[in-house]
């Protein structure tokens, strides 16, 4: 990444983010306009190949970016970076029409695309999807009910995650145009975060497109895959809140009151402020170490076939755990740092606290990853590193 990308970045946060906290903190119904503006930076999907017309830059990269737009807002953030989970499956799994046909337009555009995985019955357990993609003729027919994607109504396409209707045991990923008929927007979420984003409940009836949308490989697979730099990147936005959250705490301790000095002077402070520094330190540096982990099979010439084998990256996982647990004790310590203030609306740290959960959240609960942590790299002795 080129000195000026990230200099444009931050120009972009400090112009369109700012400390404008109860800007990002509402319920829009439509894409915000920074999103337009973030576009005219040129780093719109800054991920997506050169081959494709994309700028091609790295998820070592995407780390310092995201890091950025997070500490200024993780909802803004969030939604410009998620695409990175449907695109990378076509990238890796999809054809060189399909390819050329809707990641060309999203790196020419800026545009935007989305993943349907989840279902309500199903939750994490994603071998309980309902949905349904039936073969007929030269066409497949997607039908089911999708209850959380981020992005979906205004995205160009949707990467479908769906049970075979021929064989139950199997699953696909089918890439889906937006403006397919049957794709139906239920309802955007009222989350309690991230309220710049914008995810939706969205049913499915009879959705018909080409054999061809059929990405290569088990749905499951093809999903657990794409999983892995998107919750890189969720655990970024953790290390842009802390950062946030740190500053903040400073900037408040030199103008407090506290025992005939300034809160700043307080030894207590200092202890508290050493440690949020240790957390945010080890998580950057873990989460460079992920990134470079995955940027290293994508470099490969064979690099669907290696993360078709290698599935979900164990940094990946502990990235994301740990960002997601030391992020939430930066919030709350910092949330207690302001007293009454900081159970308010009255200061950008209540909004921060409520950003922070998702971390944890999001793309599998840390339970969940801790279940696949054991099953994955405890339990097989050979693959521990």
């Amino acid at each position: 990444m080129k000195p000026e990308d990230l200099k444009a970045v931050r120009s972009f946060v400090k112009e369109h983010l700012g400390d404008r906290h109860t800007q990002w903190d509402t319920f829009d119904d439509k894409p915000s306009e920074v999103y337009e503006r973030f576009r005219e930076t040129g780093l719109a999907n800054w991920w997506l190949p050169t081959e494709l017309g994309g700028r091609g830059l790295s998820l070592e990269d995407s780390v310092e970016i995201v890091n950025e737009i997070a500490y200024g807002d993780a909802g803004v953030a969030f939604t410009l970076f998620i695409s990175v989970l449907g695109t990378s499956i076509v990238q890796l799994y999809g054809s060189d029409e399909l390819k050329a046909r809707y990641l060309k337009p999203m790196a020419q555009g800026g545009s935007f695309c989305a993943t349907l995985g989840s279902e309500q019955a199903a939750g994490s357990e994603l071998g309980k999807t309902e949905t349904v993609v039936t073969a007929e003729g030269d066409e497949l027919v997607v039908t089911g009910e999708k209850f959380f994607s981020t992005n979906t109504d205004f995205a160009d396409f949707l990467v479908v995650v769906a049970r075979s209707a021929e064989d139950p045991e199997a699953y696909h990923a089918v890439l889906i145009p937006r403006d397919t008929p049957g794709i139906e927007v239920v309802k955007r979420w009222d989350v309690i975060g991230l309220r710049a984003s914008h995810t939706y409940q969205v049913s499915l009836k009879g959705c018909r497109v080409p054999a061809a949308n059929r990405l290569d490989g088990s749905g499951l697979r093809l999903l657990e895959i794409g999983l892995n730099a998107s919750r890189i990147l969720i655990a970024t936005t953790g290390l842009g809140i802390a950062r946030r959250v740190r500053d903040h705490c400073m900037n408040y301790a030199k103008t407090k009151p506290f025992r005939g000095g300034l809160l700043v002077e307080s030894p207590v402070f200092a202890q508290r402020l050493g440690q949020m520094e240790m957390q945010i330190d080890v998580m950057k540096s873990h989460l460079l170490r992920a990134a470079r982990d995955y940027d290293a099979i994508m470099a490969a010439p064979d690099a669907a076939g290696r993360f078709h084998r290698q599935g979900t990256l164990k940094s990946a996982l502990t990235a994301k755990m740990f960002c997601g647990q030391a992020g939430w004790d930066v919030a709350s310590v910092g949330s207690e740092m302001f007293g009454g203030l900081g159970y308010t609306d009255e200061l950008p740290i209540g909004k921060l606290v409520r950003d922070m959960r998702y971390v944890s959240v999001v793309e599998g609960g840390d339970d969940v990853l801790r279940d696949l942590l054991f099953g994955r790299y405890v339990i097989p002795v050979p693959r521990r590193s």
